[in-house]
């Protein structure tokens, strides 16, 4: 068995109250299913390796949980393929109540690990759907304009972060507030920080 990582300690220590239980249950099922996973942390989140390949991972977020297949395209449930959440992800998880049973979750876990044993390669994206990109409104694309760092900050992002601005700013009901999510978005460009950078841990 690897054992456990301080650092995931760590961030199960520092979520919110309603996160700790969940986020000990998903630890817990994969020490079951497959004790020989290394716990590390990537991307910010707890995740687990095994056999030389990625695994799965979870993460807490200000109001809900998620738990991820690293290979959730390739996972069978019932016959037919995985098809919880976006991706093969367990998300939006405010309750241990709302997730698959623990058997489920277990034979989800060591058909993931035969894959990895098996030398199966394969991600999580190339199960894919990609998005389309959001075209930049145009206040967003004036205040890059006047911004190198952050316009700079922006153009380097991957796709998915530059939607995470565009949708944050488009979003706003009122112009007030897409005022304010404007000039915020600017600031955290200059700072170099993604528009979730709050929730990484």
């Amino acid at each position: 068995m690897a054992g456990p990582n301080p650092r995931t300690d760590a961030y199960i220590a520092r979520a919110a109250d309603f996160a700790k239980p969940i986020l000990a249950h998903f630890r817990s099922l994969v020490d079951e299913a497959c004790p020989d996973a290394t716990e590390t942390i990537k991307w910010g989140t707890p995740s687990w390796e095994y056999a030389g390949s990625p695994l799965c991972s979870m993460a807490a977020f200000k109001q809900h949980c998620s738990f991820g297949f690293w290979k959730a395209n390739l996972l069978v449930l019932n016959g037919k393929p995985l098809g919880i959440g976006a991706d093969g992800q367990l998300s939006r998880i405010r309750s241990t109540t709302e997730l698959p049973s623990r058997s489920t979750l277990i034979k989800l876990i060591k058909q993931a690990a035969k894959l990895n044993a098996d030398g199966v390669k394969a991600s999580v994206m190339s199960g894919r759907t990609p998005r389309q990109p959001l075209p930049v409104p145009d206040d967003l694309a004036r205040a890059l304009a006047g911004n190198r760092k952050a316009r700079d900050t922006f153009n380097n992002f991957p796709p998915s972060h530059q939607r995470e601005y565009v949708e944050w700013i488009i979003e706003a009901k009122r112009e007030e507030t897409r005022a304010q999510r404007l000039a915020t978005a600017l600031e955290w460009l200059v700072e170099g920080k993604p528009r979730n950078w709050k929730y990484m841990r």
